[in-house]
Protein backbone atom coordinates (compact mmCIF):
# COMPACT_ATOMS: atom_id res chain seq x y z
CA UNK A 1 0.00 0.00 0.00
CA UNK A 2 1.38 3.47 -0.70
CA UNK A 3 1.01 6.55 1.20
CA UNK A 4 -1.83 8.28 -0.60
CA UNK A 5 -4.00 4.89 -0.26
CA UNK A 6 -2.92 4.49 3.58
CA UNK A 7 -3.71 8.43 3.88
CA UNK A 8 -7.16 7.90 2.52
CA UNK A 9 -8.59 6.07 5.78
CA UNK A 10 -8.80 6.44 9.04
CA UNK A 11 -8.13 3.37 12.05
CA UNK A 12 -11.68 1.54 11.16
CA UNK A 13 -11.06 1.90 7.31
CA UNK A 14 -7.36 0.34 7.67
CA UNK A 15 -8.59 -2.54 10.11
CA UNK A 16 -11.52 -3.14 7.74
CA UNK A 17 -9.10 -3.66 4.67
CA UNK A 18 -7.37 -6.11 6.59
CA UNK A 19 -10.38 -8.26 7.72
CA UNK A 20 -11.41 -8.52 4.50
CA UNK A 21 -7.93 -9.60 3.13
CA UNK A 22 -7.58 -6.36 0.93
CA UNK A 23 -4.30 -5.61 2.43
CA UNK A 24 -2.20 -7.14 5.45
CA UNK A 25 -0.87 -5.75 8.51
CA UNK A 26 2.71 -6.27 7.49
CA UNK A 27 1.96 -3.93 4.65
CA UNK A 28 -0.08 -1.47 6.78
CA UNK A 29 3.39 -1.29 9.11
CA UNK A 30 5.55 -0.99 6.54
CA UNK A 31 3.62 2.08 4.81
CA UNK A 32 3.74 3.98 8.21
CA UNK A 33 6.80 2.57 8.86
CA UNK A 34 8.24 4.64 5.48
CA UNK A 35 5.88 7.71 6.02
CA UNK A 36 7.68 7.72 9.79
CA UNK A 37 11.29 7.52 7.99
CA UNK A 38 10.15 10.43 5.88
CA UNK A 39 8.99 13.23 7.77
CA UNK A 40 9.86 12.55 11.20
CA UNK A 41 13.38 14.23 10.98
CA UNK A 42 11.15 17.50 10.01
CA UNK A 43 9.12 17.02 13.31
CA UNK A 44 10.92 14.64 15.90
CA UNK A 45 7.42 13.26 16.85
CA UNK A 46 8.40 9.50 17.34
CA UNK A 47 11.21 9.18 19.95
CA UNK A 48 11.47 5.58 20.61
CA UNK A 49 11.78 3.40 17.31
CA UNK A 50 9.88 -0.02 17.61
CA UNK A 51 9.60 -0.92 14.01
CA UNK A 52 11.45 -4.12 14.79
CA UNK A 53 8.62 -5.45 17.69
CA UNK A 54 6.06 -4.21 15.67
CA UNK A 55 7.55 -6.89 12.69
CA UNK A 56 7.50 -9.48 14.93
CA UNK A 57 4.09 -8.38 15.72
CA UNK A 58 2.73 -8.34 12.38
CA UNK A 59 4.10 -12.07 11.74
CA UNK A 60 1.22 -13.54 14.33
CA UNK A 61 -1.51 -16.04 12.46
CA UNK A 62 -4.06 -14.93 13.88
CA UNK A 63 -5.88 -11.77 14.00
CA UNK A 64 -8.72 -10.37 15.49
CA UNK A 65 -10.34 -7.13 17.92
CA UNK A 66 -11.85 -4.03 15.96
CA UNK A 67 -8.27 -2.37 15.33
CA UNK A 68 -6.69 -5.60 13.95
CA UNK A 69 -3.81 -4.96 12.06
CA UNK A 70 -3.44 -1.36 12.63
CA UNK A 71 -0.23 0.74 13.48
CA UNK A 72 0.01 2.70 16.77
CA UNK A 73 1.81 4.94 18.59
CA UNK A 74 2.44 4.72 22.05
CA UNK A 75 3.13 7.99 24.07
CA UNK A 76 6.22 7.97 26.07
CA UNK A 77 4.25 8.89 29.30
CA UNK A 78 1.74 6.96 31.45
CA UNK A 79 1.34 3.91 29.09
CA UNK A 80 4.08 0.94 30.12
CA UNK A 81 5.49 -1.60 27.60
CA UNK A 82 6.63 -4.50 28.61
CA UNK A 83 10.63 -4.43 28.14
CA UNK A 84 10.81 -1.13 26.88
CA UNK A 85 11.50 2.00 28.71
CA UNK A 86 8.99 4.60 29.64
CA UNK A 87 10.74 7.51 29.75
CA UNK A 88 8.71 10.29 30.62
CA UNK A 89 10.37 12.70 28.88
CA UNK A 90 13.37 13.06 31.49
CA UNK A 91 16.43 11.92 32.32
CA UNK A 92 15.88 10.33 35.03
CA UNK A 93 13.46 7.70 33.90
CA UNK A 94 16.11 7.08 30.69
CA UNK A 95 16.30 3.33 31.47
CA UNK A 96 13.09 2.73 33.56
CA UNK A 97 12.51 -0.68 31.31
CA UNK A 98 8.74 -1.78 32.20
CA UNK A 99 8.45 -5.17 33.83
CA UNK A 100 4.78 -6.11 32.47
CA UNK A 101 1.97 -3.81 29.80
CA UNK A 102 -0.20 -1.22 31.88
CA UNK A 103 -3.92 -2.01 31.02
CA UNK A 104 -4.30 -0.07 28.59
CA UNK A 105 -1.66 -1.22 26.74
CA UNK A 106 -2.69 -4.94 26.83
CA UNK A 107 -6.31 -3.54 25.77
CA UNK A 108 -4.34 -2.07 22.74
CA UNK A 109 -3.14 -5.24 21.82
CA UNK A 110 -6.30 -7.58 22.29
CA UNK A 111 -7.79 -4.42 20.04
CA UNK A 112 -5.15 -5.83 17.37
CA UNK A 113 -3.16 -2.50 17.47
CA UNK A 114 0.56 -2.73 16.25
CA UNK A 115 2.71 -1.12 18.50
CA UNK A 116 6.02 0.30 16.49
CA UNK A 117 6.93 3.44 18.76
CA UNK A 118 7.11 6.01 21.37
CA UNK A 119 6.25 9.53 20.89
CA UNK A 120 7.45 12.99 21.82
CA UNK A 121 6.39 14.03 25.09
CA UNK A 122 8.09 17.23 27.70
CA UNK A 123 9.12 16.14 31.25
CA UNK A 124 6.62 14.49 33.20
CA UNK A 125 4.09 16.26 31.41
CA UNK A 126 4.50 19.25 32.82
CA UNK A 127 3.96 21.65 29.70
CA UNK A 128 1.64 22.46 26.99
CA UNK A 129 4.48 22.20 24.63
CA UNK A 130 6.82 19.64 23.28
CA UNK A 131 10.31 20.74 23.84
CA UNK A 132 12.12 17.88 26.64
CA UNK A 133 15.49 18.41 26.65
CA UNK A 134 16.03 14.39 26.77
CA UNK A 135 14.15 14.25 23.44
CA UNK A 136 14.40 17.55 21.89
CA UNK A 137 12.16 19.65 20.41
CA UNK A 138 8.94 18.07 18.39
CA UNK A 139 7.83 20.42 15.74
CA UNK A 140 4.52 21.19 14.13
CA UNK A 141 3.51 19.91 10.63
CA UNK A 142 1.50 22.87 9.92
CA UNK A 143 4.58 24.82 10.91
CA UNK A 144 7.57 22.91 12.07
CA UNK A 145 8.09 26.80 13.86
CA UNK A 146 5.26 26.64 16.22
CA UNK A 147 4.83 23.94 18.31
CA UNK A 148 2.49 20.94 18.65
CA UNK A 149 1.41 21.43 22.05
CA UNK A 150 1.65 19.12 24.42
CA UNK A 151 1.96 16.97 26.60
CA UNK A 152 0.61 14.58 23.96
CA UNK A 153 2.75 16.90 21.16
CA UNK A 154 4.55 13.69 19.90
CA UNK A 155 1.62 11.88 19.41
CA UNK A 156 -0.76 15.07 17.47
CA UNK A 157 2.40 15.57 15.00
CA UNK A 158 2.74 11.65 14.49
CA UNK A 159 -1.01 12.02 13.39
CA UNK A 160 -1.08 14.59 11.45
CA UNK A 161 1.94 13.91 9.87
CA UNK A 162 -0.18 11.08 8.61
CA UNK A 163 2.62 8.47 10.26
CA UNK A 164 -0.49 6.87 11.76
CA UNK A 165 -4.28 7.51 11.67
CA UNK A 166 -4.70 7.63 15.58
CA UNK A 167 -2.30 7.24 18.46
CA UNK A 168 -2.04 7.03 22.40
CA UNK A 169 -2.31 10.10 24.64
CA UNK A 170 -3.21 11.67 27.68
CA UNK A 171 -4.58 14.35 29.71
CA UNK A 172 -3.97 16.19 33.02
CA UNK A 173 -4.56 19.59 32.30
CA UNK A 174 -5.15 19.51 28.41
CA UNK A 175 -2.46 17.63 27.14
CA UNK A 176 -4.93 15.92 24.27
CA UNK A 177 -6.84 18.59 23.36
CA UNK A 178 -4.52 20.97 23.86
CA UNK A 179 -1.77 19.19 20.57
CA UNK A 180 -5.81 18.13 19.08
CA UNK A 181 -6.25 22.08 18.27
CA UNK A 182 -2.62 23.03 17.39
CA UNK A 183 -2.40 19.95 14.92
CA UNK A 184 -6.28 20.57 13.44
CA UNK A 185 -7.34 16.74 14.83
CA UNK A 186 -10.09 15.62 16.80
CA UNK A 187 -9.16 14.62 20.53
CA UNK A 188 -11.30 13.41 23.56
CA UNK A 189 -11.05 13.92 26.96
CA UNK A 190 -12.85 10.98 28.62
CA UNK A 191 -14.33 11.45 31.86
CA UNK A 192 -12.62 10.49 35.05
CA UNK A 193 -12.95 6.54 35.75
CA UNK A 194 -13.62 6.11 32.42
CA UNK A 195 -10.01 4.75 31.61
CA UNK A 196 -7.78 2.86 33.68
CA UNK A 197 -4.20 3.90 34.79
CA UNK A 198 -3.61 0.49 36.36
CA UNK A 199 -1.24 -0.53 38.06
CA UNK A 200 -0.92 2.79 39.05
CA UNK A 201 -4.12 4.38 41.04
CA UNK A 202 -4.46 7.97 39.84
CA UNK A 203 -2.61 10.92 38.00
CA UNK A 204 -2.40 13.94 39.86
CA UNK A 205 -5.29 13.26 42.11
CA UNK A 206 -7.31 12.38 39.63
CA UNK A 207 -6.94 14.87 37.29
CA UNK A 208 -5.13 13.09 34.64
CA UNK A 209 -6.61 10.37 31.81
CA UNK A 210 -5.57 8.29 29.06
CA UNK A 211 -6.96 8.14 25.59
CA UNK A 212 -5.86 9.32 21.89
CA UNK A 213 -5.95 11.57 18.93
CA UNK A 214 -7.80 10.83 16.37
CA UNK A 215 -8.08 12.29 12.44
CA UNK A 216 -11.65 11.01 12.85
CA UNK A 217 -14.68 10.26 15.45
CA UNK A 218 -15.46 7.17 14.76
CA UNK A 219 -11.66 6.20 16.04
CA UNK A 220 -12.01 7.62 18.76
CA UNK A 221 -14.84 6.29 19.94
CA UNK A 222 -13.38 2.56 18.68
CA UNK A 223 -10.79 3.47 20.41
CA UNK A 224 -12.45 4.21 23.85
CA UNK A 225 -14.60 1.09 23.46
CA UNK A 226 -11.74 -0.86 23.54
CA UNK A 227 -9.89 0.49 26.69
CA UNK A 228 -12.86 1.40 28.66
CA UNK A 229 -12.42 -1.19 30.97
CA UNK A 230 -12.30 -1.26 34.79
CA UNK A 231 -9.64 -3.28 36.33
CA UNK A 232 -10.00 -4.49 40.34
CA UNK A 233 -8.79 -2.13 42.69
CA UNK A 234 -9.37 1.28 40.35
CA UNK A 235 -10.31 4.34 42.51
CA UNK A 236 -12.74 5.86 40.45
CA UNK A 237 -15.05 3.57 38.28
CA UNK A 238 -18.33 4.81 35.48
CA UNK A 239 -20.52 2.14 34.83
CA UNK A 240 -20.01 1.03 31.12
CA UNK A 241 -21.72 2.75 28.53
CA UNK A 242 -25.64 2.16 27.69
CA UNK A 243 -24.27 1.49 23.64
CA UNK A 244 -20.59 1.03 22.27
CA UNK A 245 -19.54 4.63 21.80
CA UNK A 246 -18.90 3.85 17.83
CA UNK A 247 -22.13 3.34 17.79
CA UNK A 248 -23.01 6.43 19.75
CA UNK A 249 -20.78 8.60 17.08
CA UNK A 250 -23.50 7.34 14.40
CA UNK A 251 -26.41 8.59 16.38
CA UNK A 252 -28.27 11.87 16.24
CA UNK A 253 -27.72 13.98 18.91
CA UNK A 254 -30.90 15.80 19.19
CA UNK A 255 -31.34 19.42 20.27
CA UNK A 256 -28.89 20.30 22.77
CA UNK A 257 -28.74 23.11 24.85
CA UNK A 258 -25.34 24.38 24.65
CA UNK A 259 -24.14 27.06 26.21
CA UNK A 260 -21.07 29.41 24.89
CA UNK A 261 -18.53 31.95 26.10
CA UNK A 262 -15.90 33.40 24.39
CA UNK A 263 -13.71 33.83 27.76
CA UNK A 264 -10.26 33.14 28.22
CA UNK A 265 -10.90 31.59 31.80
CA UNK A 266 -7.59 31.64 32.97
CA UNK A 267 -6.06 34.75 31.19
CA UNK A 268 -6.96 38.08 30.16
CA UNK A 269 -8.78 37.09 26.68
CA UNK A 270 -8.66 35.02 23.76
CA UNK A 271 -6.93 36.00 20.65
CA UNK A 272 -9.42 37.45 18.06
CA UNK A 273 -9.40 34.71 15.38
CA UNK A 274 -10.10 32.21 18.46
CA UNK A 275 -13.17 34.34 20.00
CA UNK A 276 -14.11 34.93 16.52
CA UNK A 277 -14.19 30.64 15.87
CA UNK A 278 -16.31 30.27 19.05
CA UNK A 279 -19.20 32.59 17.50
CA UNK A 280 -19.01 30.61 14.20
CA UNK A 281 -18.61 27.03 16.18
CA UNK A 282 -21.68 28.72 18.32
CA UNK A 283 -23.69 30.12 14.70
CA UNK A 284 -23.04 26.62 12.99
CA UNK A 285 -24.51 24.76 16.55
CA UNK A 286 -27.58 27.10 16.50
CA UNK A 287 -27.86 26.19 12.95
CA UNK A 288 -28.06 21.95 13.36
CA UNK A 289 -30.95 22.92 15.16
CA UNK A 290 -29.47 23.62 18.45
CA UNK A 291 -30.66 26.07 21.57
CA UNK A 292 -27.64 28.36 21.97
CA UNK A 293 -27.29 31.32 24.68
CA UNK A 294 -24.10 33.02 26.03
CA UNK A 295 -23.05 32.16 29.07
CA UNK A 296 -20.85 32.47 32.10
CA UNK A 297 -18.46 29.98 33.45
CA UNK A 298 -18.65 29.64 37.71
CA UNK A 299 -16.16 28.63 40.29
CA UNK A 300 -13.48 30.00 41.80
CA UNK A 301 -11.15 29.42 39.33
CA UNK A 302 -8.10 31.04 41.46
CA UNK A 303 -8.55 28.53 44.34
CA UNK A 304 -8.80 25.43 42.31
CA UNK A 305 -5.93 26.34 40.03
CA UNK A 306 -3.93 27.07 43.64
CA UNK A 307 -5.19 23.68 44.53
CA UNK A 308 -4.34 21.51 41.21
CA UNK A 309 -0.91 23.34 41.17
CA UNK A 310 -0.40 21.51 45.13
CA UNK A 311 -1.67 18.46 44.01
CA UNK A 312 0.49 18.46 40.94
CA UNK A 313 3.81 19.62 42.38
CA UNK A 314 3.44 17.17 45.36
CA UNK A 315 2.97 14.08 43.04
CA UNK A 316 6.32 15.40 41.24
CA UNK A 317 7.74 15.26 44.72
CA UNK A 318 6.34 12.04 45.58
CA UNK A 319 7.75 10.58 41.99
CA UNK A 320 11.04 12.03 42.49
CA UNK A 321 11.73 10.45 46.26
CA UNK A 322 10.51 7.15 45.15
CA UNK A 323 13.15 7.13 42.24
CA UNK A 324 15.95 8.71 44.60
CA UNK A 325 14.86 5.86 47.07
CA UNK A 326 15.59 3.30 44.48
CA UNK A 327 18.25 4.00 43.63
CA UNK A 328 19.97 5.15 46.98
CA UNK A 329 20.70 8.91 46.45
CA UNK A 330 18.48 11.57 45.88
CA UNK A 331 17.01 13.00 42.49
CA UNK A 332 19.22 16.47 42.90
CA UNK A 333 18.87 20.19 40.63
CA UNK A 334 20.85 18.79 37.63
CA UNK A 335 19.21 15.44 37.05
CA UNK A 336 15.95 17.47 35.92
CA UNK A 337 14.84 20.21 33.83
CA UNK A 338 14.10 23.82 35.86
CA UNK A 339 10.80 23.77 35.94
CA UNK A 340 10.30 20.16 36.90
CA UNK A 341 12.95 21.24 39.72
CA UNK A 342 10.86 24.27 40.79
CA UNK A 343 7.67 21.96 40.94
CA UNK A 344 9.71 19.41 43.10
CA UNK A 345 10.66 22.36 45.56
CA UNK A 346 7.23 23.53 45.45
CA UNK A 347 6.13 20.26 46.16
CA UNK A 348 8.37 19.40 48.75
CA UNK A 349 6.30 22.13 50.88
CA UNK A 350 2.83 21.05 50.29
CA UNK A 351 1.58 20.31 53.55
CA UNK A 352 -0.56 17.21 54.23
CA UNK A 353 -3.46 19.51 55.24
CA UNK A 354 -2.66 21.65 52.04
CA UNK A 355 -3.28 18.71 50.16
CA UNK A 356 -6.57 18.30 51.53
CA UNK A 357 -7.95 22.06 51.28
CA UNK A 358 -6.53 21.81 47.69
CA UNK A 359 -8.38 18.47 46.99
CA UNK A 360 -11.39 20.11 48.34
CA UNK A 361 -11.19 23.53 46.25
CA UNK A 362 -10.91 21.17 43.21
CA UNK A 363 -13.78 19.86 44.48
CA UNK A 364 -15.80 22.84 44.95
CA UNK A 365 -14.93 23.93 41.36
CA UNK A 366 -16.46 20.87 40.44
CA UNK A 367 -20.04 21.43 42.10
CA UNK A 368 -20.14 25.04 40.76
CA UNK A 369 -19.51 23.46 37.18
CA UNK A 370 -22.17 20.54 37.61
CA UNK A 371 -24.83 23.54 38.49
CA UNK A 372 -24.41 24.91 34.94
CA UNK A 373 -24.92 21.34 33.87
CA UNK A 374 -28.41 21.51 35.32
CA UNK A 375 -29.06 23.84 32.67
CA UNK A 376 -27.00 22.77 29.34
CA UNK A 377 -25.94 19.74 27.76
CA UNK A 378 -22.98 21.24 26.63
CA UNK A 379 -20.34 24.04 27.18
CA UNK A 380 -18.67 25.43 23.89
CA UNK A 381 -15.12 27.47 24.20
CA UNK A 382 -12.26 27.61 22.82
CA UNK A 383 -9.69 25.29 23.28
CA UNK A 384 -6.45 27.17 23.70
CA UNK A 385 -6.17 31.07 23.70
CA UNK A 386 -4.46 31.63 20.41
CA UNK A 387 -3.23 29.14 17.40
CA UNK A 388 0.15 27.16 17.51
CA UNK A 389 2.81 29.41 19.52
CA UNK A 390 6.34 29.73 18.22
CA UNK A 391 8.41 26.91 19.53
CA UNK A 392 10.77 28.22 22.14
CA UNK A 393 8.00 30.90 23.37
CA UNK A 394 7.11 29.42 26.67
CA UNK A 395 10.62 29.10 27.56
CA UNK A 396 12.46 31.93 26.55
CA UNK A 397 11.81 34.65 29.20
CA UNK A 398 11.63 32.60 32.74
CA UNK A 399 9.59 35.54 34.09
CA UNK A 400 6.57 35.37 31.67
CA UNK A 401 6.58 31.20 31.96
CA UNK A 402 3.55 31.64 33.89
CA UNK A 403 1.54 34.23 32.17
CA UNK A 404 2.79 32.94 28.40
CA UNK A 405 1.11 28.86 29.65
CA UNK A 406 -2.40 30.42 30.75
CA UNK A 407 -2.77 32.93 27.70
CA UNK A 408 -1.89 29.48 25.61
CA UNK A 409 -3.81 27.46 27.68
CA UNK A 410 -6.80 29.20 29.81
CA UNK A 411 -9.69 26.74 28.99
CA UNK A 412 -8.62 23.30 29.47
CA UNK A 413 -6.85 22.67 32.72
CA UNK A 414 -10.56 23.23 34.58
CA UNK A 415 -12.21 20.02 33.02
CA UNK A 416 -9.39 17.79 34.25
CA UNK A 417 -10.38 18.77 37.99
CA UNK A 418 -13.71 19.00 37.08
CA UNK A 419 -13.54 15.21 35.91
CA UNK A 420 -16.16 15.79 32.82
CA UNK A 421 -15.51 14.79 29.33
CA UNK A 422 -14.20 17.27 27.16
CA UNK A 423 -13.44 17.70 23.25
CA UNK A 424 -11.13 19.49 20.44
CA UNK A 425 -12.76 19.74 17.26
CA UNK A 426 -10.89 20.87 14.66
CA UNK A 427 -13.58 23.53 13.06
CA UNK A 428 -11.68 26.52 12.05
CA UNK A 429 -8.39 27.72 10.67
CA UNK A 430 -6.23 30.89 11.07
CA UNK A 431 -5.49 33.42 8.78
CA UNK A 432 -1.95 31.97 8.50
CA UNK A 433 -3.46 28.43 8.15
CA UNK A 434 -2.94 27.18 11.62
CA UNK A 435 -5.77 24.86 13.07
CA UNK A 436 -7.88 26.31 15.79
CA UNK A 437 -9.92 23.87 17.77
CA UNK A 438 -12.92 24.72 19.38
CA UNK A 439 -13.67 23.03 22.88
CA UNK A 440 -16.85 20.87 23.93
CA UNK A 441 -17.70 20.27 27.95
CA UNK A 442 -20.22 17.58 28.55
CA UNK A 443 -21.67 16.29 31.87
CA UNK A 444 -19.70 14.08 34.03
CA UNK A 445 -19.61 10.41 32.33
CA UNK A 446 -21.75 11.19 29.15
CA UNK A 447 -18.67 10.75 26.48
CA UNK A 448 -21.97 9.81 24.54
CA UNK A 449 -23.74 12.53 23.90
CA UNK A 450 -19.97 14.94 22.86
CA UNK A 451 -19.50 11.61 20.26
CA UNK A 452 -23.08 12.38 18.91
CA UNK A 453 -22.48 15.94 18.36
CA UNK A 454 -18.98 15.27 17.57
CA UNK A 455 -20.34 13.04 14.67
CA UNK A 456 -22.86 15.89 13.24
CA UNK A 457 -20.57 18.57 13.38
CA UNK A 458 -17.94 16.09 11.27
CA UNK A 459 -20.55 15.70 8.55
CA UNK A 460 -21.36 19.49 8.40
CA UNK A 461 -17.65 20.81 8.48
CA UNK A 462 -15.23 17.32 7.27
CA UNK A 463 -11.53 17.78 7.79
CA UNK A 464 -10.58 14.56 7.84
CA UNK A 465 -8.88 14.87 4.30
CA UNK A 466 -6.43 18.44 5.11
CA UNK A 467 -3.15 17.15 4.69
CA UNK A 468 -0.28 19.05 6.73
CA UNK A 469 2.30 20.38 4.08
CA UNK A 470 5.31 17.88 5.09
Amino acid sequence: MNFEEYRKHDAVGLAGLVSKGEVSPSELLETAVARMAAVNPKINAVTMDLTEWGRQDVKRDIWGGPMAGVPFLLKDLGAQLEGAPTTAGSAVFRDATAAADSAITTAYKDAGLVLFGKTNTPEFGLMPVTEPALLGVCRNPWDTGRTPGGSSGGAAAAVAAGIVPAAHASDGGGSIRTPASACGLFGMKPSRGRVSFAPMGEGWGGASIQHAVTRSVRDSAALLDAVCQPQPGDPYFLAPPERPFAEEARRDPGKLAIGFTTAALASDGLDPECAAAVLDAARLCEGMGHMVEEVRVPGDLAAMQQGAGDVIAASIAATLDVEGERRGRPVAQGDVEMLTWLMYQRGKQVTGANYVRGLAAIHAYGRAMAGLFQQYDVLLMSTLGSPAIPVGHLTEDPREYTQRLFKFMPNTQAFNNTGQPAMSVPLAWSQGGLPIGIQFVGRMGDEALLFRLAGQLEQARPWFDRVAPL
